[in-house]
């Protein structure tokens, strides 16, 4: 019985290709918060503000424009003024309210068509 003698020749393989990888979007430093700051906005209109500022200035120091986080800056900062001049008008509402009620003293009166009930 013989036997085959090994091949003295190293055995060529073929080079492995890989697939390119898929890449998400490129990111950079204050993306997702500048994005999670404008629904925060319009509902908490401080809060989001301060949180597109911190997410513009983070991608500003990496040399990055922030497009969300300049949205939410604008919708913050038009929704808090909006909101303190609701609350300014709604307390001076209240305040000739109270100033009324204290002249008048308890009960119920009618001033020029208007009924005030007061305690």
């Amino acid at each position: 019985m013989t036997e085959p003698a090994p091949s003295a020749a190293p055995q060529q393989t073929a080079p492995q290709q890989t697939a390119p990888q898929q890449t998400s979007p490129q990111s950079y430093p204050g993306k997702t918060l500048g994005i999670v700051a404008i629904p925060v906005a319009v509902f908490f209109s401080l809060v989001g503000l301060i949180l597109g500022v911190v997410a513009n200035s983070q991608s500003k120091k990496a040399g990055y424009r922030n497009g969300p986080a300049k949205a939410a800056i604008w919708i913050g900062a038009i929704l808090l003024v909006l909101s303190v001049i609701f609350w300014v008008a709604f307390g001076s509402l209240f305040v000739g309210l109270f100033n009324q009620c204290a002249q008048l003293g308890p009960g119920v009166h009618e001033v020029d068509g208007v009924t005030y009930t007061c305690s």
